[in-house]
């Protein structure tokens, strides 16, 4: 299992891929898990499989394994 980063104040995108009892997830069940790991801001979208969420985590910085949903995580710039 992978692990990843997340900073102070940064914004993140990650690609999750559910498998086909987790589709039946909608977005805002995925939100709200996002938002119980600490993360605010948090916009989840697309459907079935496939899912992309974007969100500002405002703690202090941690490393932490990937749960084996996310599939890519990226820092998205400030413009």
């Amino acid at each position: 299992m992978s692990s990843f980063t997340v900073k102070r104040g940064k914004r993140y995108r990650a690609t999750i891929t559910l498998d086909f009892l987790e589709q039946l997830a909608g977005n805002d069940t995925i939100a709200a898990k996002l938002q119980a790991a600490g993360f605010e801001q948090v916009h989840v979208s697309g459907s079935g499989a496939t899912r992309h969420a974007e969100a500002v985590w405002p703690n202090a910085d941690t490393t932490a394994p990937l749960p084996p949903q996310v599939i890519a995580v990226s820092e998205i710039e400030a413009a």
